[in-house]
């Protein structure tokens, strides 16, 4: 049962190394009267901001934004260029399976 009082939930993914697009669409989806989930740490050691972190870690980040996936109404999958990391394409896989409308934003235009 679903609330009409709350705002759509929308999940965001994507390659850590475009952060910046992804607060470029958290921001005009947040502005769209959305509820946002994303990427909140950057492990990868390509990143000057990124945390250095063990396996364990990773794990559980992917488990987190998987549980992340399942609450959202709709994911969202920010794209530049169509890049997809393998990271990227099994949360991609991962939201096909649940059943989950889907966006693809690869900056030149959008996909259903």
């Amino acid at each position: 049962m679903s609330d009409p009082d709350r705002p759509p939930v929308v999940c965001l993914c994507g390659s850590t190394r475009f952060m910046d697009a992804i607060a470029h669409v958290a921001q005009s989806e947040t502005l769209a009267g959305r509820i946002v989930v994303r990427p909140e740490v950057v492990s990868s050691a390509r990143s000057p901001h990124g945390a250095v972190l063990d396996q364990e870690a990773k794990t559980a980040l992917d488990r987190l934004h998987r549980a992340k996936i399942r609450y959202a109404d709709e994911v969202v999958f920010v794209a530049p260029g169509g890049y997809m990391g393998p990271s990227t394409q099994a949360e991609l896989v991962y939201a096909l399976d649940l059943g989950k409308p889907i966006r693809l934003l690869t900056g030149s235009k959008e996909h259903h």
